[in-house]
């Protein structure tokens, strides 16, 4: 279920994709200036969704901060 996804897990996610440690990105960097793509963000948004996370491509896409994403899909803030 959702509750599985932590912000450690949601941070750990977005840093893979990054390509980065999990303390480089800042809770209010826009993620797609730091390289991530719609196919990257399409890649995260399955992998929370097979964990339990209700959460769309459109919520993510329309404020890609690291905070926003972990309120989204594991419900606290970060």
């Amino acid at each position: 279920m959702a509750d599985q996804l932590t912000a450690t897990t949601v941070r750990a996610d977005v840093a893979e994709m990054l390509h980065r440690l999990q303390d480089e990105t800042s809770d209010d960097e826009n993620l797609f200036d730091c390289g991530l793509d719609s196919m990257r963000l399409m890649m995260l948004m399955e992998r929370w969704r097979d964990a339990g996370a209700e959460v769309s491509f459109v919520e993510l896409a329309e404020q890609p901060t690291l905070g926003h994403w972990v309120k989204l899909v594991a419900g606290r803030d970060g």
